[in-house]
Order: structure tokens, then C-alpha cells, then sequence
């Protein structure tokens, strides 16, 4: 990263939270959230399907440095935390492929889904909103996504008209990792052409961990990756920003915006190395609404990505990875017939990825994919029925190589179909189910890698051999709501026929592959596997009077089983139970929340257990009266100073979370 770069950036930041602060005419709001965002197709169209919304001031208190910390105690949401800077959600236990991130609406186009060490090419602290959808309306997105899909929303393209300026701003400075953070964003418009602008950066130190886990980290061997009670080499320097542009009129809207992100983070599991992240990113959107005729919508999203990484060993560059794509999305929506409402689509992508260097384990390859989707509502009375169906074909190439032998071509033909319904029994209860059919082309890491994946210590043999990964699925939830509380249950069954995973054989194996050396060699293979879990979280109130309390409740469960052995897949997470308050009184707000995790010793293979946890957080604010409705707040994380390790990390051994810490921010709008 340039020093000029990171100049410009953080000035860029500092000199439009400065602009926001001299604007005369704020708008009035009642309190802290995001400025008004279009939710594209999910909108309308998930209302049968499993959904969750963050946005606004849930939003605002939940962000954290990655995308998966920001999720990671919703229930049915783990995380791939590989220290405090790459981290990747892990929905009901699937991660990668079968839980893609996407960025308004279309593919991140990452590299995080291949190596945990790699952090996610979106940041959180641009989102203004996060979904995760499940069902029939996942389809929409892609196919084979059996945990649920992840959609982050910026406003880099704005969708409404505008005729005036609004933004937001926010500092923050503390936590266990010392942060040192600020972001802006601006939308400015004169009712038909509106512009927006954002900048952000995150600075951070080595995390400062707990004495007990700094203790066993130097009596378990590991004495080289803590120093002083802090977590070595887990630092950062965070940047980038992003400008886009639209015109909005009557029945629509068409746009194109402009991002970089720069992320230059120790990895963690290895004291002298660094990743030098960069990901460029340029996106266009087109919707125009509310036409008569057959057609009542029509969508284009277009999208380009080109994304890099260095890893550096000692100030050398050691291994480059490059990954560069289009993807692009089109859809249109029919007029009612009678009461049914639904869309069609297309999708398409051609992603280009390639390794440069010693450690690269994976060929260059080229991953196409193309796909046609159909999705439709129904209402009958009390029951919202909805359906989907989706057919992809994908293409991935190797250009082979030394120990990646020849080159080779494989083609899969994925289907996906997707039922469910929702029946609402009065005003308060809803009962909603839902059955799939999941299948899933093997991704270019799953069957081209061969080498050593020195992120997770592993000599990684990939199968050009594999078939389509299939799954049939099941899950049903009731839902309880009134104007003060809140309740819901759900639970499902994941049955796979050829779960994709990497296996490890019991082989200690050298950088050349061959025995008695350090890496455990893994191979990838599949397998029958099954998965089953259950969710639950509610919301009571339980005292009005000076200011308002409610008390919180939510817990999940998930057992997943290699059916061909009978144990446990790996990395799975244990039980979680948690419970908590909300308080707020005029202006003031604040928050406790208990989160248990119990002992996992339910183990694969070479894995071993994780110790049971209690995690303590809390949350205070206020809001001042003023124009840009400032809020100061603090947020003390792990007050019992506990020694906590995320069972599902690759790293759990090596990468203990923070300790007791303290944060102070300040945010505000207009």
C-alpha cells in the first residue's frame, strides 16, 4: 500500500465528516439509522422464505471489524475466525460455496471462500444493510446454497430520488485490539441525479488477549505468537472508499459506482507474515418499474472485480494471488396472474483466478457459470405458498502445471428446486416450511488444489474426480409477534449425498508431500453426510415505567455426522444458549448480553475439543439533541476476561479471541 493512498483516503474521511457537520438543513429523524436504503428483490419476494434484516442502529451496534464477527452470535451464524481480521460467516454449519456473500446483489468475487485466512472483500463498516436469505428466494442468487445467503447492501449507487444531501458519520477508538477508526458517507442529489461518496479506515494494533490464554498459548508450544499478552502479528491497516452516481426518475433508476478496498493484516498463524489485500470493484444497476404489459419490472446488475493479494514473508513478497470477474444478473417480473407474482432470470459470471509463487497450491483456472432462474409467489387465503426453481451449467478449467499435472476441462449441470409456505394462524402466529433440493458443482479449490495450505498447516490434495454435491433439505419455524414481544423456533434437517470437505488422512507429510514432515495431508472427497439443528431467540417486555426493559433469550444447536463413518464432521460448533436486557429511558440506552457456549467434544477425526465459554458484553449510548442526532457510546466486550476459542477456526488453538476491553465511538447523521 502507497503512503500517498492511505494519505488520501484518510483525509478524503475526515474532510466529508466535516462536510456533514456544517450542513444547515439536517433532516428531522427520531432516531439513529441508515439512510433509506432500496432492498432489491428480497424486498418483496422473501415474505414465504426464512429471512434476516440488520440495518440501521442494529446495524450500527453490531459492527465489528470483519463480516463475520459482525453475525457471529445470531443464531444459526459462526464464524471462520482466523484472528481478528479474516473472518467469514458460517451459516448452520456450511460455509464457502454453500453460504455466499454477495454485494448488492451479486458475487463478491473474493478469495475468502478458499482460504480462511483471506478476509472478505466487503467491509462492514460501508454496509447499511445485511440479509440472510433462506428458501425459495436464495435461488436467486445461486444455487447450492443449502446454509442461506449473506447480501450486503451499500448506497454507492442510490435508487431513490434525492433532492438535497444526507449522510452519516462515525469515530471509534479502544477495544481489546486498540482501533482507531472513522467513516463517512455522503448522498447528494437535485431530485433526478444524485452522487454519493464514502470513505473509510481502521487502524489496529496486536490484540491483547487474556493472561490465561497468553499462559497456554506458551505452555501448549505457542510461545511465539504472544508477547506481552497480546496475540502477534494480528494488526492492521484498513482503507478504502467508494464514489458512485445515478439518475432516478419516475418508474426507475440506472447507476454506476466505483470501490476500493485495501486491507494489509498479519495473518496470525504464521508471526512474520502479511497479507497486502487490494480489491477493486466497479458496478452497474438499472431497474425500471411499474410498466404495463406483460412485463411489470425488468433489473440489470453488472458487475466487475478485480482482486489481489500479496502475501509477504520478512518484507519479500512471497506469493501472489489474483482473482478478476464479471458477473451479471437480469431479471424481469411478470404482471399479476390472478393473485400469482414472480420473476425470471439470468445469471452469468467468468472468473479468472491464478497463484504466482512458492506457496501457490492451487493452478490457474477459469470458472464459468451461467444460470436461468424462476421464482413465484401464491397467496390462498391465510397461506402464502412460493416456489423456485433454478438450472445452472459451470464450467471450470485448469492450466495444469508441474504437480498440478495436465490441463483439464470438467462441466456440471447443477439443479435446484425449492418449495414453501407460510400460514398465518391470526394476527400474532405464523407457521412457515420449507423443502429443497440442493446440488452443487465442486469449486476450482475443491478439485484442482494440490500443495501446501500453510494458512491451516495442511498438505491439500483436491479430486478432479468429484460429482456434483446434492443435498435434500428440510425446515420449518413458528414465528410469535406482538407490538412488545417477540418469539420464534426453527429447526431443519440437511441430508447430503456427496458432502464435499477436506478429510484429513492421519498422514504427517512434508512440503514435497512426502512422510515424516509437519503438515497434515488432507484430502478432499465426498461424502453422505447429514445435518440438524435447532434456533430459537424471543424478545419480552417485562418493565414499563422509567424507560422500558425487555429481556432477551436465543440459543441454537447443530449436530452435522459423516454418514459414511458415523462421526462427526469437523469444526462444527458447539451448543449455544444466551440471554440479555435492552434498556432505554428518552435518550439513553443500554444493553447486557450472556452468551454460553458449551463444550465441544463432539470431535471428528485428529480434532480436538474446545473448552466452554461465557461471553459478557455491554452496550451504553446517548443521544444528544442536536441537528446531526450525535450519539456517543461505549461497548466493554468480554468482561469476564475469559479465555474464548470459536470451535469452528481453523486456528482455534493458535487464535484466542480479545480480552476485556473497552471501545468509545460517536456517530451521527443527517
Amino acid at each position: 500500500m502507497h503512503p500517498s493512498k492511505k494519505i488520501w483516503l484518510f483525509v478524503s474521511a475526515y474532510f466529508i465528516q466535516a462536510q456533514c457537520i456544517t450542513i444547515s438543513y439536517a433532516k428531522e429523524i427520531s432516531e439513529i439509522s441508515a439512510p433509506a436504503v432500496d432492498v432489491e428483490e428480497t424486498k418483496d419476494i422473501t415474505s414465504a422464505s426464512n429471512y434476516f434484516n440488520l440495518n440501521g442502529r442494529e446495524l450500527s451496534i453490531r459492527r465489528e471489524a470483519t463480516l463475520g464477527e459482525t453475525l457471529n452470535d445470531i443464531p444459526g451464524v459462526t464464524s471462520s475466525y482466523f484472528g481478528p481480521n479474516a473472518s467469514r460467516p458460517i451459516l448452520r454449519g456450511m460455509e464457502g460455496e454453500r453460504a455466499q456473500i454477495m454485494q448488492n446483489g451479486t458475487s463478491v468475487l473474493d478469495a475468502s471462500s478458499a482460504s480462511p485466512d483471506r478476509a472478505v472483500g466487503v467491509d462492514p463498516m460501508v454496509a447499511e444493510q445485511i440479509e440472510i436469505v433462506r428458501g425459495p428466494a436464495s435461488l436467486i442468487y445461486g444455487g447450492g446454497n443449502v446454509g442461506g445467503v449473506i447480501n450486503v447492501t451499500d448506497h454507492r449507487i442510490p435508487k431513490e430520488p434525492l433532492d438535497g444531501m444526507i449522510g452519516r458519520g462515525e469515530a471509534k477508538y479502544g477495544g481489546a485490539d486498540n482501533e482507531r477508526s472513522g467513516v463517512a458517507v455522503v448522498d447528494v442529489g437535485n431530485g433526478s441525479f444524485a452522487i454519493h461518496a464514502d470513505a473509510y479506515q481502521r487502524l489496529t494494533d496486536d490484540l491483547k488477549i487474556p493472561k490465561s490464554a497468553a499462559q497456554k498459548l506458551i505452555n501448549d508450544g505457542y510461545a511465539e505468537h504472544t508477547k506481552n499478552r497480546r496475540l502477534l502479528n494480528s494488526g492492521a491497516e484498513t482503507n478504502g472508499g467508494g464514489l458512485g452516481a445515478s439518475l432516478t426518475f419516475e418508474k426507475g433508476y440506472a447507476g454506476i459506482s466505483f470501490a476500493q478496498a485495501n486491507n494489509f493484516y498479519g495473518t496470525v498463524a504464521e508471526p512474520n507474515v502479511k497479507i497486502d489485500m487490494r480489491n477493486d470493484r466497479w458496478d452497474f444497476a438499472s431497474e425500471i418499474f411499474d410498466i404495463s404489459g406483460a412485463i411489470s419490472r425488468a433489473k440489470v446488475l453488472l458487475t466487475h472485480t478485480d482482486y489481489q493479494h500479496k502475501e509477504i514473508d520478512g518484507g519479500a513478497v512471497g506469493t501472489t494471488f489474483l482473482n478478476r470477474g464479471n458477473e451479471g444478473r437480469i431479471e424481469a417480473s411478470h404482471a399479476k396472474l390472478g393473485d400469482l407474482t414472480g420473476s425470471i432470470g439470468v445469471q452469468f459470471s467468468d472468473t479468472h483466478s491464478q497463484a504466482i509463487g512458492e506457496e501457490a497450491f492451487m493452478p490457474s483456472t477459469q470458472t464459468k457459470k451461467q444460470g436461468i432462474y424462476l421464482y413465484e409467489e401464491l397467496p390462498i387465503g391465510k397461506i402464502l405458498l412460493s416456489g423456485a426453481a433454478r438450472l445452472d451449467y459451470n464450467q471450470m478449467s485448469s492450466a495444469g502445471g508441474e504437480r498440478f499435472g495436465p490441463s483439464a476441462n470438467v462441466s456440471f449441470a447443477p439443479r435446484n428446486f425449492s418449495l414453501g409456505s407460510q400460514y398465518a394462524i391470526d394476527s400474532s402466529w405464523r407457521v412457515n416450511f420449507n423443502l429443497s433440493h440442493a446440488e452443487r458443482a465442486p469449486a476450482a479449490t475443491e478439485l484442482y488444489a494440490h500443495g501446501v495450505h500453510i494458512a491451516t498447516n495442511q498438505y491439500l490434495i483436491g479430486n478432479s474426480q468429484l460429482n456434483k454435491e446434492i443435498s435434500n433439505n428440510f425446515e420449518a419455524s413458528l414465528n410469535w409477534k406482538t407490538a412488545k414481544h417477540s418469539a420464534s423456533f426453527s429447526t431443519y434437517y440437511n441430508r447430503f449425498s456427496n458432502f464435499i470437505t477436506g478429510f484429513s488422512t492421519g498422514n504427517q507429510v512434508d512440503e514435497s508431500g512426502q512422510s515424516l514432515g509437519s503438515l497434515s495431508e488432507t484430502v478432499i472427497k465426498g461424502v453422505p453426510a447429514e445435518f440438524k439443528g435447532v434456533e430459537a431467540q424471543a424478545k419480552f417486555r417485562i418493565y414499563e415505567g422509567q424507560g422500558d426493559l425487555d429481556l432477551n433469550l436465543r440459543g441454537d444447536y447443530l449436530q452435522a455426522t459423516n454418514q459414511e463413518t458415523g462421526k462427526p464432521l469437523p469444526r462444527i460448533s458447539p451448543m449455544r444458549i444466551g440471554t440479555g436486557f435492552d434498556y432505554q429511558f428518552d435518550r439513553l440506552r443500554g444493553n447486557l448480553d450472556i452468551l454460553h457456549g458449551f463444550k465441544q467434544d463432539r470431535l471428528a477425526e485428529q480434532e480436538l475439543s474446545t473448552s466452554a465459554y461465557t461471553l459478557v458484553n455491554a452496550t451504553l449510548s446517548y443521544q444528544f439533541k442536536s441537528a446531526f442526532h450525535l450519539e456517543a457510546f461505549a461497548k466493554a466486550r468480554n468482561l469476564l476476561n475469559e479465555d474464548i476459542r470459536d470451535h469452528s477456526s481453523f486456528l482455534k488453538e493458535i487464535a484466542p479471541m480479545g480480552g476485556r476491553s473497552l471501545l468509545l465511538g460517536v456517530r451521527g447523521e443527517f
